[in-house]
């Protein structure tokens, strides 16, 4: 219990001081315009306010993740603890507030376009395939998770076949529409839902004095998996996650001012770190050791885990409540995974999206191919997910780096976690079976000598690229002071 609760005291103390200590090295202008002002358009670019931008951030980002991925990463035991708070404090929080920002200094660019910029044309394409191909596997992620728990939660008297086209309709609607209309109206309540279920799964924790394990480094993992790169893989949202960096310039477009970015970005995500110990913290206290909660996962998913969780802590009603809210998370999170790919191959191809007929001939083949993708097991979809997100995380953080060293910067705020979390992604293609499927250890040495590859290129190209003076931005702020 001490452990869970000085976890949940750190994250929030990061938000303050680590928090503003980022800011710092960022360097926000009050005074400079944000795209949600010099592109308003009605559709993407609509200024909103703060409340009502940190909400929808947190809703975007905290999907299915924060709550399946510490249930499955708590089969690892208490070690779990530490990577949510250090990952999400100096990793997952700088992440999406560095591509947030810079995003926001360069009209509200998406990750494939910024990776263009900072880190070679060619890296362009190659993150726009991967960006893509990511959001399709969040969307449909998101779409397998909450229908499966509406079908439990309904005792199966709706078809897990309707439940799922129930789902599809309204990522269309939402994907379509412009973000005020849908979004930023349903959020509010869907907001709501969430945090009564966090509040009350935590809540009846503490207050029940349940047998929350403290801190320990041993791998409890029942299978004896490894703890590195597994640990950081499985737990990925609510730590660090590179479909934040897909949803992030969605809030870039409607940011009235760059003081708000701390809040929005950052604290968004911390309040992703607390909703992700809350949870496993839960799956470690109620199912015993590893082999107790092994064995519901393997029966029923973390969908079950879920559902036993919710109704043993808060019973009939509050579970239900608490259930409720648990779906409301992916659901949130896979209409702007949805809205973030049509944005994403809108700007590839340079296609304006006034018009409900060009957003509709971009949106209709996604969810043609994300309903072909629900037919795979959930299992294999996670893992692919898994590895496609934290590269993509990997790829934004050197972007991040980047940035701040061609801004003569604290650039190693990004640089250490980018370095993290190159070895993890890379140890974990190599040996699994989805990838090289090499043995653990030679695993550990290619994954390295590719990290050291790959950090050489970072420096011999950023040490090039400010020399040779590399805008960081639209060019606004030249424009303004030549004014």
């Amino acid at each position: 219990m001490y452990t869970f609760i000085a976890g949940i005291i750190l994250l929030i103390v990061g938000y303050f001081i680590y928090g503003k200590f980022v800011e710092r090295v960022f360097g926000v202008k009050a005074e400079r315009p944000t795209p949600a002002i010099t592109k308003k358009d009605g559709v993407d670019y609509v200024p909103m306010g703060i409340h009502r931008n940190s909400l929808i951030q947190l809703l975007n980002i905290a999907g299915v993740g924060p709550i399946f991925g510490p249930i499955m990463g708590a089969l690892y035991g208490p070690v779990a603890f530490l990577w949510i708070v250090l990952g999400c404090i100096f990793a997952g929080a700088v992440h999406d507030y560095l591509t947030g920002m810079i995003s926001i200094r360069n009209r509200g660019a998406h990750l494939p376009e910024l990776a263009g910029k900072f880190l070679g044309s060619a890296m362009k394409h190659v993150v726009n395939v991967f960006a893509v191909l990511l959001l399709l596997l969040v969307g449909t992620v998101f779409v397998s998770a909450p229908a499966g728990l509406l079908h439990n939660l309904t005792s199966s008297w709706m078809s897990l076949s309707v439940i799922v086209g129930i789902i599809f309709v309204y990522y269309i609607i939402a994907t379509l529409l412009p973000i005020d209309k849908v979004i930023g109206r349903l959020y509010p309540i869907f907001g709501a839902l969430l945090l009564i279920s966090a509040i009350g799964v935590g809540g009846s924790l503490i207050l029940t004095g349940a047998p929350i394990p403290e801190l320990s480094l041993t791998n409890m993992h029942p299978e004896n998996l490894p703890i590195f790169p597994l640990l950081f893989l499985t737990i990925s949202c609510g730590a660090l996650s590179g479909f934040h960096a897909t949803q992030s310039p969605i809030i870039s477009r409607t940011t009235q001012n760059e003081q708000q970015g701390r809040r929005i970005f950052y604290g968004m995500m911390i309040a992703e770190g607390i909703i992700a110990m809350i949870w496993a913290a839960a799956a470690m206290s109620l199912f015993g050791d590893g082999n107790g909660l092994n064995e519901v996962l393997k029966n029923g998913g973390p969908g079950a885990v879920v559902s036993e969780v919710a109704t043993m802590m808060l019973g009939a009603v509050g579970g239900t409540l608490a259930v409720l809210g648990v779906i409301i998370l992916p659901i949130t999170s896979g209409d702007t995974a949805f809205r973030s790919a049509r944005m994403i191959i809108a700007d590839y191809f340079n296609l304006s999206q006034k018009k409900l007929a060009s957003r509709l001939w971009i949106a209709v083949p996604l969810f043609v191919i994300s309903f072909a993708l629900t037919k795979i097991d959930f299992g294999i979809l996670w893992r692919y997910f898994s590895w496609a997100n934290q590269s993509t995380a990997m790829i934004a953080l050197w972007v991040g780096a980047m940035y701040l060293f061609i801004a003569k910067k604290n650039y190693w705020i990004s640089v250490i976690p980018a370095l993290f979390m190159t070895m993890a992604t890379f140890t974990y293609i190599f040996n699994a079976k989805i990838g090289f499927n090499l043995p653990m250890n030679l695993s550990y040495v290619a994954a390295a000598a590719t990290t050291v590859v790959v950090t050489y290129l970072f420096f011999r190209s950023a040490v090039k690229r400010r020399e040779e003076g590399a805008s960081l931005d639209d060019g606004l702020d030249r424009k303004d002071h030549a004014a």
